[in-house]
């Protein structure tokens, strides 16, 4: 994020955090595209801290999630909320349910860590700090020997967890 809110411990031009199961990292820069969205981070690392050593008395607030770019697989990700919106009531006036909008998200290229390539039906899938995911038996595209084929994974959340950071508004 460009500009953090207060008690954002992710990274942000001058923080740093740790890179889960890797180094320390501070962001020291970054380039936009022509919409102003955010292309490319430029960061510093510190070889000292790979995986939990070398920074004894430091410390950082925040530890992020990545996946290797290179190695990483891409799937639709299906994020399924609750079907009523309950925060307005579960009935409009006219009796009629009042369903959420947003009940259904679709990420149609989701990167994902490389060791679910080759995942089966209904094999199922922590995403971290995510939730809880199966391999849609329907949708994926599967080859003779039952695993997903390149590109053809399709994921279903089957459990979301909460986050305790909210944006402000």
């Amino acid at each position: 994020m460009e500009v953090p809110p207060s008690k954002y411990k992710r990274l942000y031009p001058g923080n740093e955090v740790r890179l889960m199961h890797a180094y320390f990292v501070k962001c020291v820069g970054f380039e936009k595209d022509e919409n102003g969205n955010i292309t490319v981070v430029h960061c510093t690392y510190d070889p000292e801290t790979k995986a939990g050593s070398g920074f004894e008395g430091r410390k950082v607030k925040g530890t992020i999630h990545w996946v290797p770019a290179p190695e990483a697989v891409h799937a639709k990700v299906r994020l399924y909320e609750n079907l009523i919106d309950e925060s307005k009531g579960v009935y409009n006036e006219d009796g009629s349910l009042n369903l959420n909008p947003n009940s259904l998200t679709v990420v149609e290229d989701a990167v994902i860590e490389p060791c679910v390539a080759g995942s089966k039906a209904y094999e199922s899938f922590q995403f971290v700090r995510s939730g809880y995911y199966c391999v849609d038996a329907k949708d994926s595209v599967f080859g003779e020997n039952g695993c997903a084929a390149e590109g053809g994974l399709v994921f279903n959340r089957i459990v979301g967890m909460k986050s305790s950071f909210k944006l402000p508004k």
